[in-house]
């Protein structure tokens, strides 16, 4: 039972913390999805991985994300109430830019 719970707290953590930020937060100029949660097996640590677009406004959403994390955090908390709470780490997914990259590339080489 205990393999299956970081997979649900993912999915838990991902699901709240969408709706706390979309509430709480503003980024200027920038839209702001999380991409994916990943929970270690303690649940300790809780590395939560967001898209931007457009992508030159990821390190001043990274940053706004930051400055806020200690009230996330605690919102998060407050709503989840879970035992142990993970501590939440920010990082920039650049899956959907690395995509769009190939793509071009791709589409490039064909002429």
């Amino acid at each position: 039972m205990r393999f299956f719970r970081p997979q649900r707290m993912n999915s838990l953590i991902r699901e709240e913390l969408s709706k706390i930020i979309m509430r709480e937060l503003e980024f200027p100029g920038a839209l702001m999805t999380i991409t994916e949660v990943e929970v270690n097996e303690d649940l300790e640590h809780a590395i939560v991985n967001f898209s931007v677009l457009p992508s030159e406004k990821s390190e001043e959403v990274l940053e706004i994300l930051n400055n806020h994390k200690k009230d996330l955090q605690f919102k998060l908390n407050r709503k989840l109430n879970l035992r142990p709470m993970p501590e939440i780490t920010f990082r920039v997914d650049f899956g959907l830019k690395n995509a769009a990259s190939v793509e071009k590339a791709l589409l490039d080489s064909e002429k």
